[in-house]
């Protein structure tokens, strides 16, 4: 009996042994013969990778890579091309996106009120354009950048190209429109409409709205304006998530989600057409702060609807956080921002300008402290992650005291905050973030000179102040974990452009002359910083982080070929980077034909 369980023994070893030595199952697809930057923790660099069932199984040096490949295997010849993971946009707005690539557009350039009225006259003129309702819906204005600076827009200048038929005009940074005299009666806009919580009616001196409407207030006109079709809807996903291929876009969050923007990215994800891992933040609206209960069924009822559970390779839909607005911009002319102390105004005349604080700080909260500790404390309960958006430095504070309230409430919970755009952060509270494990998510193509900070914010905050607008640099030095997102349509989508102002915080050469220095005197981050920013802790935002976002063994192969190493090239030409290839899930999703079939 002793001797049968010594064979016994003996042969279960030698089967276990068996099985160690024998080779792994062969990979679907072997990239070889390249830079592969994967972004682990100890941002270590591969030659080859190897994919199994849409997953990365292998890293390692060429001379290994045949061990993972059989007659079947699709090998990829890099040819010494930078391979990284793919990009997660932290903070995005892709079906408005899409709708802006395919709509009357003023292209974010900086126009003189005759440009802006020819352009749109232009759009009116084109059938194309004319919606079944008769409205007409331009997009992508550079409201900040009008020329000369301090030109403001009234309804007067679209009534000079049609006061019949409704036109808006939506300014790019998504905080306020300019609507015609057709359009404001549409809405029921008059002299006695009042400012709705969070908002601003713009009344000129004699009392009468000029068009403009801020914040909350654009929903006064978003009310009545006609919803594009569910056909129209998804095929604005379909245009923003081609654009996102481009770029090498693998995962993002659409941080203001709608229903439309669920049901038409959930539309193609059915029909096997989504190429991006999909999250989605609803909206809570500063109105609805008290109605905590009604918020956490409503958002359970969308979640119920929509999120699809665990991550899988192939890309899905999630709902897992929610947006939150504490303010506006804090750019003139709007200067919506929340500050901690005043805006400032100028007393002086134009030869001799006297800069001095002026009456106001920016709106009222829109959440006050009282209303949002308990409604976060709910949210994080309920399982939702915060998604705040924060641009001045007093909207940054009440944010951050809430998180902390939060925290101290629910010490066990794990929830990860965000705070997007953090244009200005005061120094005291920089250092909050690490402690409260808060990310803030940045759009580094604002950290640059250009008419909307060099004009339309540093005279209003000064010297002393500037020293702590677009600080990535100082919240990086204080321990935070930045992540990137573009906010795009905001600006047109072009995260190289956006990872290049990071390193360097200057504007393309096109800028000229008068934008040609760095912002600050703080400077950019490192390569590395902005490229774990847009991969591994836009995942961590997302919670994502442990199947994407790095490329190593187990996790998703998502992932990008670019036409240059953007680790060693001179950082000025981060911003010409080409993606030649798009991998989601280990499925190709956009290509150049350089190392596959063209996809598009």
């Amino acid at each position: 009996m002793r001797r049968a369980s010594i064979l016994l023994s003996a042969s279960s070893l030698l089967a276990a042994h068996t099985a160690l030595a024998a080779p792994a199952p062969p990979a679907d697809i072997l990239l070889t013969n390249g830079t592969i930057r994967t972004l682990d923790h100890r941002d270590s660099t591969a030659q080859a990778l190897a994919i199994r069932g849409g997953r990365i199984v292998w890293t390692g040096p060429d001379a290994a890579a045949p061990a993972h490949a059989d007659a079947h295997t699709r090998t990829i010849d890099l040819k010494g091309h930078m391979v990284m993971p793919g990009l997660t946009d932290g903070h995005m707005h892709p079906l408005v996106g899409g709708q802006n690539l395919i709509g009357c557009s003023l292209d974010y350039l900086p126009l003189t009120a005759d440009g802006f009225t020819a352009r749109i006259r232009a759009c009116a003129a084109n059938p194309a354009y004319r919606t079944a309702s008769g409205w007409l819906v331009v997009r992508n204005w550079f409201q900040e950048a009008m020329q000369p600076p301090g030109v403001r827009m009234t309804k007067a200048a679209l009534d000079s190209i049609d006061s019949t038929r409704p036109i808006i005009v939506l300014s790019s940074f998504g905080h306020s429109l300019l609507a015609n005299s057709a359009a404001l009666k549409r809405a029921g806009i008059t002299a006695a409409t009042p400012n709705p919580t969070g908002g601003q009616v713009v009344h000129d001196a004699s009392g009468q709205p000029t068009g403009i409407l801020e914040d909350t207030a654009l929903n006064l006109m978003l009310a009545v304006l006609p919803h594009p079709t569910a056909q129209e809807n998804v095929a604005a996903a379909a245009a923003s998530l081609a654009a996102m291929r481009a770029q090498g876009i693998t995962g993002f969050l659409d941080a203001w989600a709608l229903p439309e923007d669920l049901s038409s990215f959930t539309a193609l994800q059915k029909q096997g057409k989504l190429t991006a891992r999909a999250h989605f933040a609803p909206l809570i609206e500063p109105a609805q702060g008290k109605d905590i209960a009604g918020d956490i069924r409503r958002l359970t009822t969308i979640r119920a609807r929509y999120d699809q559970g665990p991550l899988t390779p192939s890309p899905s839909v999630t709902v897992r956080n929610v947006k939150l607005f504490m303010d506006g911009v804090i750019t003139a002319p709007s200067q919506t921002g929340l500050l901690l102390a005043p805006y400032l105004v100028d007393k002086g005349t134009k030869d001799h300008p006297d800069w001095q604080p002026g009456p106001s700080k920016g709106p009222a909260p829109y959440f006050p402290l009282d209303i949002l500790s308990p409604l976060l404390k709910a949210l994080v309960t309920a399982g939702f992650d915060p998604h705040m958006h924060a641009d001045g430095d007093g909207a940054v504070r009440l944010a951050l005291d809430a998180i902390a309230a939060t925290r101290k409430a629910l010490p066990a919970n794990d929830f990860r905050p965000a705070i997007a755009h953090d244009e200005m952060v005061d120094p005291a509270d920089m250092p909050r973030y690490r402690a409260l494990d808060t990310i803030p998510v940045l759009s580094f193509q604002w950290e640059k000179q250009a008419p909307d900070t060099t004009e339309g914010v540093l005279p209003y905050i000064g010297p002393d102040r500037a020293r702590y607008l677009e600080p990535a640099a100082q919240l990086e030095q204080a321990g935070a974990r930045i992540a990137y997102g573009s906010d795009w349509p905001v600006d047109p989508l072009d995260e190289w452009f956006a990872l290049k102002v990071g390193v360097t915080r200057t504007n393309a050469p096109a800028a000229g002359a008068r934008y040609a220095h760095p912002l600050g005197t703080e400077p950019g981050l490192s390569r590395t910083s902005v490229m774990r920013a847009i991969t591994m802790n836009a995942n961590y935002e997302l919670r994502s982080d442990t199947v994407a976002g790095s490329l190593e063994p187990g996790k998703f192969a998502d992932l990008i070929i670019l036409d240059r190493d953007i680790a060693t090239i001179p950082a000025e030409q981060i911003a010409e980077t080409r993606v030649l290839l798009t991998m989601v899930g280990g499925r190709i999703v956009y290509s150049t034909g350089t190392f596959s079939p063209p996809v598009r």
